[in-house]
């Protein structure tokens, strides 16, 4: 089995991509830091369990623990602080996985013409990943 070439340093499209998976990975355990500490600021420190708070951290959607003692959850959701905290945790984190596996299909596909359908396929299925989590994040 033989293994693609290491990315050139510069400016190439592999090295950015490189560069963009490792501060993704970094930005993403922040933003989960930054909805761990805010859900304890709106009074999640003793009324919820640990399934609702990693919900809440992640997907800080008022549906999500509307079984919990917190009064007025929905309070909480009502700026645009948690529509963007959650438009960027979609972003990073459906880019970072996509990158990895454009990275595994571009490393095990041979024929260009299945790698370009990969990159095609994984191009779309990125752009439909998008564009549904906005919609679900808006209307939510």
């Amino acid at each position: 089995m033989s293994s693609r070439p290491a990315p050139q340093i510069g400016f190439s499209f592999e090295y950015m991509m490189w560069i963009f998976t490792r501060i993704s990975g970094l930005v993403m355990y922040l933003l989960a830091f930054i909805g761990i500490v805010m859900a304890f600021v709106m009074g999640a420190r003793q009324q919820v369990d640990i399934g609702a708070l990693a919900r809440w951290t992640f997907f800080p959607n008022p549906n999500h623990v509307v079984d919990t003692n917190i009064p007025d959850v929905t309070l909480g959701w009502s700026n645009a602080w948690w529509q963007v905290m959650e438009m960027l945790m979609l972003f990073f984190a459906v880019t970072h996985g996509l990158n990895g596996v454009r990275v595994v299909v571009e490393d095990y596909m041979r024929n260009s013409w299945a790698r370009a359908l990969g990159r095609g396929v994984i191009f779309l299925l990125w752009i439909f990943m998008l564009i549904f989590g906005i919609y679900v994040i808006l209307a939510s």
